[in-house]
């Protein structure tokens, strides 16, 4: 009879010696019950019958049935009956006794007796037994039954002698007998017959050493293993509140099951489940021998036929029901004091949300040539950090953060499933790089080595380091390391923040995405542009997949696809496809833009982040999370306006954050001109704007008439809101001017349109220009400059004499096109700015009368005095006082970007004004095309090289022209010669008086 884990046999004799069978025999009056385990209980029936006084023809109709307790199995030879043995047995040993032994009926009745106790007793062994064998009860982790054992032994003693071996029961042992097989001799152990390889390049363990030490610097504040176990953790061993592990065992080839096993069994911390792997493996039948005879219920085997590559033990741990899980490759020996010291420190606040392990790697780092390394060059310090490195005497006295584990990872059960939200970049390789990317990409979780105690070998994760460095370090075959290259350089592409990535922030100026070829096409001046100034640099991030793939990019670009292979910043594939495939839910498609975009902003930190306005709405979303989580601006352009946009180029990068800031306020003055009022909307609604939002308002005073209410109310305004407002008592020019608009921040502009005025096309395009050039960047102080004029005037309009002038000729010695700066503000076309608004409230509040002689400011030479029924007298009183200039253009023709038509109205034509305009002195042309040509070397100066001019069109510095306002004294502050009135500009009041 043969069973699990030995041999067991049926004879005339020796009835059975097993570890786990049933046995019934049943007599003509009585049925036996016996359990055996390994403490070979041995029952012999001749003697049995000999010292009972039974017959032979007791035993006549007895049966012998052998059953399997737990998937054993009983067997005999096939050519012989179940009696045949006792028929046998009985002959050679009572021979003719039989007939002289007849037994009493007392004696039947004490047999009997003895038999019912014997059952009994039998049967609560048996009970016993059958509980510890149980497939839930760990034989190791309870208590021992060996009493049981020495008492069936002492019965057995009192019950049965041994006697000789008949020669039926030698027959069957020939055939049945095979000794228990112990897990020490099925182990094999693995032979490591080399010594670690050890590197003599003094420059190489210099230059490895160093780098390593940088990133030692750069991460300060890692802690020891001492300090790592002293924090507090979620995990108290002491306080009872112990994890559940899964211990994940990969093997193929190697070896090293057992000694795996040995070091598991003996943990500090005990594991839950070991499930021991084996996919496609040859050596199956063997891994399945030693799991077998470990004969531990924790411990089991799962095997297939089909090889599922490295991601089959990720794909297996998703069904664990346990805290955490412990992945092994079969190189990897843990010390028995590694499930206590990972389970520690992933219970922690600071580690729970990451991926620990003994072995790691830092990626490659940028080249001199702005190109990166294979991870595998040889004598480059570039190429990375293989940690721990023996070669290099680098050990892990730290915690460190790396880019990526090896051979080991342990981590929560919850997050392992990240590592499948994205297709992987292959199935044959990489799962170790995948898994730290997709954890950080989508968990934000980090990847880090633990360190050990060099002198306490179990608090290595791998106390045999030779078998894992001989796999990292010397098997290398070409085709696996150009596909490792392909997939960090690709994760690096997609947002992967690298250690080299957190070490060295870039800074660039912008980062275009294309969801589309359309898109590329649209997007190509502005990155051409980009490109070709000095001093710029900016990135294309295309979508890929089926969307637009970095080759298709390219062609579009009129580049070459080699762009797409080379380790070099440039384009970015994004591959969404790996993780959005075929679905008709947005979900996937916004996850993985953000996702990605997230990382590339966090690692090249663009001063904007620009996109086509009419993209994907579910994608625009996704750039929008991906640029305030960075707090970047995301700067969204009509496609048809981008070729409008390319002065974008040369804004600083200090700039540049500031483009989505500025929000103009567009107020019309306007009452009974409905044919000036169209003209001017019409010139308004085409103007290019580039995706901006711009806000309307019409200031109507209460004589307004029906046509240009009519007007009004049928205008729409796509750009931005609209707001319609209309005064009941009649305010005049001066109410309808000052009170038309009032800054809501600072950084809304106002900018103030009588209705017989006419813009460019490209207006709005030169105001943005202009404020984030001289206004929004942080590197130009330009405190005096108060409005932005749209208009270039003709004549000195402040002197009795009012003579023609010529900004062009004017200062053709610096630049005949050059913007400049004039104390006269402008009526015909000027965007105000908030702060200086408030200000002009304020002193006009304070200075106005009604009668002009009464008003105490009298500029020296100026007609301006006698204007007392214009806004315009109190703003340039206040800006001779205190040195403001506003910016004035400055073009071939005098062209403009607004123009006064010189319509009747409340000045013009009126019957009180003695003053005779000739139009031709007033209406400029507008400007029909982009500025940019125009101006000195294609761009805006420098604010220090703008020209400036005093209120009478002569040329005098900014500290010329406050100190002309100084002198003069008439300020609503008394202040010294040397000094100009400060306001606060948060309310316009005068505070006091500061040296300039």
């Amino acid at each position: 009879m043969e069973g699990r884990g030995g041999t067991y046999f049926c004879g005339s004799r020796r009835l059975i010696t097993c570890d786990r069978c049933c046995i019934s025999m049943v007599f003509p009056s009585l049925l036996f019950l016996a359990c055996f385990h390994t403490s070979q209980l041995s029952i012999y029936v001749d003697q049995l019958a000999h010292n009972l006084s039974l017959s032979k023809s007791s035993f006549s109709k007895g049966q012998i049935l052998c059953k399997s307790c737990d998937m054993g199995f009983c067997s005999r030879n096939p050519s012989s009956r179940s009696g045949e043995y006792l028929e046998g047995m009985l002959s050679d040993y009572m021979g003719g006794k039989a007939n002289k032994l007849r037994p009493s009926k007392g004696s039947s009745t004490r047999l009997v007796s003895v038999l019912t106790c014997l059952q009994f007793a039998l049967a609560v062994y048996a009970t016993f037994l059958l509980y510890y064998m149980s497939p839930s009860v760990d034989l190791r982790a309870k208590p021992d039954f060996s009493w049981a054992t020495r008492i069936a032994h002492q019965w057995k003693q009192f019950m049965v002698t041994p006697h000789i071996v008949s020669h039926y029961q030698e027959a069957a042992n020939s055939s049945l007998i095979s000794h228990p097989v112990t897990p020490s001799q099925v182990c094999e152990q693995e032979k490591i017959d080399f010594v670690q390889k050890k590197s003599n390049d003094a420059k190489m363990i210099k230059l490895k050493t160093e780098l390593y030490h940088q990133v030692l610097d750069f991460q300060r504040g890692a802690e020891t293993l001492a300090e790592l176990m002293a924090m507090k953790s979620k995990w108290d061993l002491k306080g009872g509140n112990v994890p559940k592990v899964t211990v994940i065992l990969n093997h193929f080839k190697r070896k090293t099951l057992c000694s795996q096993l040995d070091s598991l069994l003996h943990q500090t911390l005990p594991f839950h489940h070991v499930w021991v792997v084996s996919f496609g493996s040859p050596n199956e039948q063997s891994l399945k021998r030693i799991v077998e005879n470990y004969n531990n219920s924790r411990i089991s085997l799962i095997s297939s036929s089909y090889d599922f590559k490295y991601y089959g033990r990720f794909q297996m741990a998703l069904q664990t029901e346990a805290d955490l899980v412990y992945i092994l490759d079969d190189d990897m020996i843990p010390g028995r004091k590694m499930l206590q010291i990972l389970s520690h420190v992933a219970g922690t606040d600071k580690y729970r949300n990451s991926v620990l392990g003994s072995i790691g790697r830092i990626l490659p780092f940028r080249q001199r040539d702005f190109t990166f390394p294979s991870y595998r060059k040889f004598g480059s310090k570039e190429a990375g950090l293989y940690l721990p490195d023996p070669a290099y005497d680098i050990t892990i006295d730290r915690v460190v953060q790396v880019d990526f584990l090896s051979s080991s990872w342990f981590l929560s059960a919850d997050l392992i499933k990240t590592l499948f939200i994205e297709t992987p970049f292959t199935f044959m390789t990489g799962e170790d790089l995948h898994l730290s990317y997709q954890l950080q990409k989508y968990r934000n979780a980090g990847s880090f080595v633990l360190p050990v105690d060099q002198k306490d070998k179990e608090t290595w994760g791998d106390s045999e380091h030779r078998l894992a460095y001989v796999s990292e370090t010397t098997v290398i075959f070409k085709d696996i390391v150009q596909i490792r290259d392909d997939q960090w350089w690709k994760a690096l592409s997609t947002g992967y923040i690298t250690q080299w990535a957190a070490m060295h922030p870039q800074k660039i100026d912008a980062l275009l995405y294309a969801h589309s070829v359309q898109q590329v096409k649209a997007l190509a001046p502005l990155l051409e542009k980009f490109r070709s100034t000095v001093g710029k640099k900016v990135y294309i991030v295309v979508s890929g997949g089926g969307f637009c793939s970095c080759e298709d990019a390219a062609a579009a670009l009129k580049w070459p696809k080699s762009v797409c292979r080379e380790r070099r910043f440039k384009i970015f594939d994004l591959g969404i496809k790996a993780l959005s495939g075929i679905s008709n839910s947005e979900v996937p498609l916004v996850q993985s833009v953000y996702a990605s975009m997230k990382g590339l902003i966090k690692i090249h930190n663009p001063s904007v982040v620009i996109a086509v306005s009419d993209i994907d709405s579910n994608v625009k979303n996704a750039l929008k999370m991906a640029t305030e989580t960075n707090s970047t601006p995301l700067v969204l352009i009509p496609a048809s306006s981008v070729p409008k946009a390319l002065w974008m180029a040369d804004l600083r990068s200090t700039a540049l954050p500031n483009w989505n800031k500025m929000r103009l306020s567009i107020s019309i003055i306007t009452q009974n001109r409905p044919n000036s009022l169209s003209r001017l909307l019409k010139s308004l609604s085409n103007a290019y704007y580039i995706g901006d939002e711009v806000a309307i308002s019409f200031n109507m005073d209460s004589k307004v008439d029906e046509a240009t209410l009519k007007a009004v109310n049928a205008f729409v305004w796509p750009h931005g809101p609209k707001l319609v407002r209309r005064r009941i008592i009649q305010g005049g020019l001066i109410r309808a001017v000052s009170e038309s608009w009032y800054p809501s921040s600072d950084d809304d502009f106002g900018l103030l349109l009588e209705d017989d005025i006419e813009v460019s096309p490209y207006y709005y395009l030169w105001i943005k220009y202009v404020l984030l050039s001289y206004h929004y960047d942080p590197q130009v102080s330009f405190p005096e400059i108060s409005s932005i004029s749209l208009y270039t005037p003709r004549i000195v309009e402040v002197v009795k004499e009012r003579p023609k002038w010529n900004a062009t000729h004017y200062f053709k010695s610096i630049h005949p096109n050059t913007p400049y700066l004039h104390q006269l503000p402008c009526s015909w076309g000027a965007v105000f700015f908030p702060k200086h608004w408030r200000e002009f409230y304020v002193y006009m509040n304070m200075r106005f009368t009604q009668d002009a002689k009464q008003n105490p400011v009298q500029i020296p030479k100026s007609r301006t005095n006698g204007w007392q029924a214009s806004w315009k007298k109190f703003l340039i009183d206040m800006m001779y006082l205190r040195g403001y200039v506003a910016l004035y253009p400055n073009f071939p023709n005098q062209a403009s970007f607004s123009t006064n038509h010189m319509e009747p109205g409340a000045h013009i034509s009126a019957k009180d004004n003695v003053i005779r305009h000739d139009k031709t002195d007033f209406e400029v042309p507008l400007l029909n095309q982009d500025f940019k040509n125009f101006l000195p070397n294609g761009k805006l100066p420098p604010a220090s090289k703008l020209p400036s001019l005093n209120l009478f069109n002569q040329a005098l510095s900014l500290k010329g022209l406050k100190a002309a306002g100084a002198k003069l004294g008439q300020d609503v502050l008394e202040c010294k010669p040397t000094e100009v009135v400060v306001v606060n500009h948060e309310t316009g009041l005068p505070s006091h008086c500061a040296t300039f």
